[in-house]
């Protein structure tokens, strides 16, 4: 059983996608980031960096002890490497596969994440930062769209864990201020990743949550205004 600590943001629903689309068993634990669920002790003693989602395994492969796994990343490639699923066995195809989860983790979500907050939760609008993330978000859409313009998914012709990893930086486009239309081939791969069943079903997952406010002025407060002094005095 995979125990799940999960908020419907995008980091959150790269794992119930994996979840639904491999069939995995799963509980998902409510991890309301706004009203700083992510600071309680018994969470972080599996996501030290107080950020979901995160995961325990309790029937790992190994038949041992439960496993936990923080950042979306690894538990893409945990999952992954637990099923045998999603990650292919070819060692040049999963260097294309990791490459590209590598390059959501470090790139599309720092900079679409940096775009959201510049553009809707600074207090004060900056032009500069505004323009900045923006357009970065925009070269990323390009980056992608040039990459699916030769092949059907993000690192080939079958479904992968980038997939995954890309699809739900992509949902908010328009917030992020951006035109699918102006990326053909990024736009093609969208639509087609949202009529899975797998996708559908887990943003189902989401919507018990999704009537509560993700980022609430008390929680622009936990979310935004820490520092390495908040966090140990807790």
């Amino acid at each position: 059983m995979i125990e799940l600590y999960y908020w419907p943001t995008p980091n959150g629903h790269k794992i119930t996608m994996f979840l639904e689309e491999a069939g995995l068993d799963y509980n998902i634990h409510p991890v309301d980031i706004s009203a700083g669920d992510q600071f309680k002790p018994e969470f972080l003693a599996i996501s030290p960096n107080n950020r979901m989602p995160a995961i325990v395994d309790t029937a790992p492969a190994d038949g041992g002890e439960a496993i936990s796994v923080f950042e979306s990343g690894a538990i893409l490639l945990y999952l992954a490497e637990k099923t045998g699923l999603f990650l292919p066995k070819d060692i040049r195809q999963r260097n294309i596969v990791n490459e590209w989860l590598f390059w959501q983790v470090g790139g599309l979500g720092p900079m679409a994440g940096q775009n959201h907050h510049f553009g809707l939760y600074a207090p004060e609008k900056i032009l500069y930062a505004i323009d900045r993330y923006v357009n970065e978000t925009n070269r990323l859409y390009g980056v992608l769209d040039r990459k699916l313009e030769r092949s059907g998914f993000v690192a080939g012709e079958r479904y992968s864990i980038a997939d995954m990893a890309a699809y739900p930086w992509i949902v908010p486009w328009k917030r992020q201020q951006q035109n699918l239309d102006d990326f053909p081939h990024l736009k093609r791969w969208f639509d087609a990743v949202a009529s899975r069943p797998g996708t559908i079903a887990a943003y189902a997952k989401g919507e018990p949550f999704s009537n509560r406010p993700t980022v609430t002025e008390q929680g622009k407060a936990l979310l935004f205004g820490q520092t390495s002094k908040n966090i140990n005095a807790r």
